[in-house]
């Protein structure tokens, strides 16, 4: 048997946190047993879903490198087939019309209620003679359900999960107005797309137990169902905006890496003995849904950052030049070039040891690519106020623009023959050269620094030191 999953958000806003992982549980136990992952969007109800959302999915999914099988199905489209289905079921006799109008279905939940008793569908209606039936009335259309015996689930997931057909009422498959409800649409597409293994979050476990039953109506194959608990907050509470529910593209915008993303949802409800660090490979070669917990998870943001961290420095320095150029020529006001992505893929290495985002990356980076004379923080402008740091910079300068072999390795043999000359720590030149370079008192090492920059560019920015012709107080990031 060929394994077949199902992704099936509703666009009815952004690709949540939650639906990510989704998604990304289904992909992997897909391609573990190289099989097909599939794509339905349930936009079926058609006052909340928007166009937006829908291409806010398809943008999220992409970006997380979850690849689907065939076309996306749009589950709208097929409400035909929907209703199909439910005709042909009252044909069996196996559904029914339903004529109770909303003020008496209001009644009866009031007394219900009353009583303290379940509200459920009574089943007015299951069993009436059609000669019973109001002239032109609307109707909704019923699955008659099963009164006797259990329902039972052997999920992949929970284990045996059992509950009493009689605490099951009737429910909905066509409206009065004769569109498909959820449940009815959702069965009809799975059995109809192949889908052999539903896995989904939790809070739909009691939807399955009305779902099989209409299965079994149908006389379908039931698929293998797998309810995965959901995602809370570092707190134990319902996972909130607060805590960092938000749509998969705003933790792209906070400059995480979609390999980042993948590894940490994966260890939300899964494991695999103590790995934390699981590449994508390594994940696909082993997901299976037996270490699915069955607790629900609990979504620490430092912890996806630290995570996020490694990955960086994992990445390829030509890949996170790429990633960060937008981001600084939104902070510069200019586009940027081959040569300005050459620089920083130059000076990559330096840069990414430090950085935990793409966004720190791109931070920590604009000093490489920023107009002279170069601006300086305030640490950095009092600093080469200093007439001793000026000294060694003049001296240094002087020295090193008739070095013949610019490289990291001469130019701090230089800066330690300075030192040694002066008597002073290869720190107290250092200092000034990162302050004139870099405008600020923290970099990547300077002698790497320079390296990147050059020797134009670099005797440049210590002429412009020396000489005194720059801004001050405005403090680069």
């Amino acid at each position: 048997m060929t394994v077949v999953t199902r992704f099936a958000p509703s666009p009815t806003g952004f690709l949540h946190i939650g639906g990510g992982r989704t998604a990304l549980f289904n992909w992997l136990f897909a391609r573990h047993h190289g099989g097909r992952f599939l794509l339905r969007i349930e936009d079926t109800d058609r006052a909340r879903s928007t166009e937006a959302a829908v291409a806010a999915i398809f943008d999220g999914i992409e970006w997380l490198g979850l690849d689907w099988d065939g076309e996306a199905v749009m589950q709208f489209a097929r409400a035909d087939r929907h209703a199909e289905v439910a005709q042909k079921l009252l044909e069996q006799g196996r559904a029914y019309r339903c004529y109770c109008t909303p003020e008496e279905l209001a009644a009866i939940r009031e007394e219900q209620r009353a009583k303290g008793l379940p509200m459920r569908y009574p089943g007015i209606w299951r069993d009436r003679p059609a000669a019973d039936a109001p002239a032109g009335a609307p109707y909704v259309v019923r699955l008659k359900a099963p009164t006797e015996g259990e329902t039972v689930i052997r999920d992949l997931v929970q284990g045996e999960v059992r509950v009493a057909n009689g605490q099951l009422d009737d429910m909905v498959l066509l409206r009065a107005d004769g569109t498909p409800t959820y449940m009815l649409s959702v069965v009809v597409d799975d059995h109809d797309m192949g889908v052999n293994h539903v896995i989904r979050g939790d809070d739909h476990l009691t939807n399955a137990f009305r779902q099989i039953q209409l299965y079994r109506a149908c006389e379908w194959e039931v698929p293998a169902h797998a309810h995965i608990p959901l995602i809370h907050g570092p707190d134990g509470a319902k996972l909130s905006k607060r805590h960092g529910a938000l749509g998969v593209d705003a933790y792209r915008d906070m400059g995480f890496l979609p390999e980042a993303m993948r590894n940490y949802l994966l260890r939300l409800g899964w494991s695999h003995g103590d790995d934390e660090i699981i590449s994508t490979e390594q994940a696909i070669a082993w997901f299976t849904l037996d270490t699915a917990g069955r607790s629900a998870s609990r979504f620490d943001f430092v912890k996806l950052t630290q995570l996020n961290g490694h990955y960086l420095r994992q990445a390829e320095d030509a890949r996170l030049a790429e990633l960060i150029a937008p981001r600084l020529a939104a902070d510069l006001g200019r586009e940027i070039g081959a040569a300005d992505i050459a620089r920083l893929t130059a000076g990559m290495a330096g840069l990414k040891e430090r950085a935990k985002t793409l966004v720190e990356l791109a931070q920590s980076a604009l000093f490489y690519l920023r107009a002279r004379p170069l601006a300086l923080d305030d640490k950095a402008a009092k600093l080469l106020a200093d007439p001793a740091a000026q000294a060694v910079l003049a001296a240094f300068t002087a020295r090193v623009a008739a070095l013949a072999d610019w490289g990291r390795e001469p130019l701090e043999a230089l800066a330690r023959d300075l030192s040694v000359e002066q008597g002073i720590k290869l720190g107290a030149v250092a200092q000034p050269l990162r302050a004139a370079l870099a405008g600020a008192t923290v970099s990547p090492p300077i002698f790497e620094v320079m390296e990147v920059l050059g020797r134009e560019e670099t005797l440049g920015r210590l002429g412009d030191a020396l000489g005194g012709d720059r801004p001050q107080g405005s403090t680069p990031a």
